[in-house]
């Protein structure tokens, strides 16, 4: 009777483990401005630290794009090459890779009116949390385009979300993870 109890209480600790949120993050760019011109992103990444498993929720009306490219293009406004591009007014991007990525409009003028983001993804590990989030500074009144990438504060300030997959976000996760397989071996042995 004892190990039937053993096999439930191990099958419910593999459940829970399963089922357990991540501590991946949904940002909604620009928050309650969305993707527009006008907004200033360096001041929207500040506070935020973007991880592996992290969404970008993009919220703009018609008229705009989300576009994902290169630095170079990113730096110079340049449109055609996109990595990838959307315009249903509701594009999500799951930051998928470390690194820095960059998105822009890719409707002519409105890069070069601040419609630009650069976000720094870290790998999800919190020590391994980049030191800063570079995003464009708003144009310059006399015409030049002039990119600045200013270091961010890095607390998280955004909610979970629902399940994820990474379990190299949470030390606790892979913990927990460990324990279960462990004691699932020794209650079905």
């Amino acid at each position: 009777m004892a190990c039937i109890g053993a096999r439930i209480v191990g099958l419910v600790l593999v459940f829970g483990m399963v089922m357990m949120p991540s501590l991946a993050k949904d940002y909604t760019v620009g928050d309650t401005s969305g993707w527009a011109t006008g907004v200033d992103y360096t001041t929207w990444t500040s506070d935020k630290t973007f991880a592996v498993g992290d969404n970008l929720a993009f919220n703009y009306g018609s008229g705009h794009t989300v576009d994902e490219v290169s630095g170079s293009d990113y730096k110079s406004c340049t449109t055609g090459n996109s990595i990838t591009s959307d315009s249903s007014g509701a594009t999500t991007i799951p930051l998928k890779t470390a690194g820095t990525h960059y998105f822009i409009c890719g409707v002519v003028g409105h890069c070069g009116m601040g419609m630009k983001l650069s976000v720094t993804v870290g790998s999800g590990s919190p020590t391994d949390a980049p030191a800063g989030n570079g995003a464009s500074t708003p144009p310059s009144t006399d015409g030049s385009n002039t990119t600045v990438d200013t270091p961010a504060v890095t607390t998280p300030t955004a909610t979970s979300t629902g399940l994820g997959t990474s379990l190299s976000s949470s030390p606790i996760m892979a913990l927990m993870t460990i324990a279960g397989v462990v004691l699932s071996v020794l209650v079905l042995s």
